[in-house]
């Protein structure tokens, strides 16, 4: 059987894939869109720290988009206020995010009229917001062609909406909500809750008499002391397992293991750098 021939040989091959991702990454630190470096784009408000990761999605009206600070806008997010570019849409902005609000790759916020975003909520990719909704009241006239109904959209502040879910007009999620992976909310979700399914519905909710309800099936997770540094945790996570086994040995007894055999730290050398890690009083 004859064997394939590479158009490039193994170097030049190299070479030039080195030459394209180095490029692709020139043109994404160089596309993106900051407040200091907007581009095109004139955002009504943009917050120290905010980033539109290149390459973008479809973004118009951004007089009446007011975005905070430090968020971070994947690749290929779509931001649009009004139903299409060039309206005069008033003196208010129509899209508000606010600090610390990141969008995953790909998704949609459409704002034909206002959609507000608290602070610190997470989107997974693919998670399509809208404020406006097809109408087909008249059965003789094509869907696409009938006036479509509008009602704002309000997401409180902390919440983590999952992959693929999508928030239809007139919803008014609380603080503090889970919204499952492909869930499809409408009405209202109140504070702390988890909700699922098309259309979402309630499936957990935390109250101050009950907690939990049902009670979580998993313990909760161990916050990080206080005074902790990311470079402690880095060294922290550094510690292979044979290093910790050898920490959690009964003093005085070393590693099973012959001298000399396979790679191991000096002693005590796991100990001190856990020693580094405790928080300074």
């Amino acid at each position: 059987m004859p064997k394939s021939r590479n158009t490039f040989s193994s170097w030049p091959r190299r070479l030039a894939q080195r030459a394209v991702h180095a490029g692709w990454a020139w043109a994404q630190r160089t596309g993106s869109v900051t407040a200091e470096h907007p581009g095109r784009l004139r955002f009504g408000a943009m917050g120290t720290g905010t980033r539109l990761a290149f390459p973008l999605g479809t973004v118009f009206g951004e007089p009446w988009i007011h975005l905070g600070a430090h968020c971070i806008i994947g690749e290929q997010v779509t931001l649009t206020a009004g139903l299409m570019p060039g309206l005069e849409l008033g003196p208010d902005p129509i899209l508000r995010l606010g600090d610390g609000v990141v969008l995953g790759r790909g998704s949609h916020v459409i704002a034909d009229t206002t959609v507000t975003i608290g602070s610190d909520c997470y989107f997974g990719p693919y998670v399509y917001i809208t404020s406006t909704n097809h109408s087909y009241d008249d059965p003789h006239e094509p869907i696409g062609k009938q006036w479509p109904r509008m009602d704002p959209v309000e997401i409180g502040p902390g919440c983590w909406i999952g992959t693929g879910a999508v928030i239809l007009p007139g919803a008014r999620i609380g603080r503090n909500v889970v919204v499952a992976a492909g869930a499809v909310v409408r009405g209202t979700v109140p504070d702390h809750a988890v909700v699922a399914g098309a259309p979402a519905r309630v499936v957990r909710r935390w109250t101050p008499d009950e907690g939990w309800q049902p009670p979580l099936r998993t313990p909760a997770p161990v916050p990080i002391p206080k005074g902790v540094t990311p470079e402690q945790l880095r060294a922290l996570s550094a510690l292979d397992e044979e290093a910790v086994a050898r920490l959690a040995e009964p003093a005085g007894e070393g590693p099973h293991r012959p001298a000399g055999e396979g790679p191991h730290r000096p002693a005590g050398e796991g100990a001190n750098r856990l020693v580094e890690l405790e928080p300074e009083s």
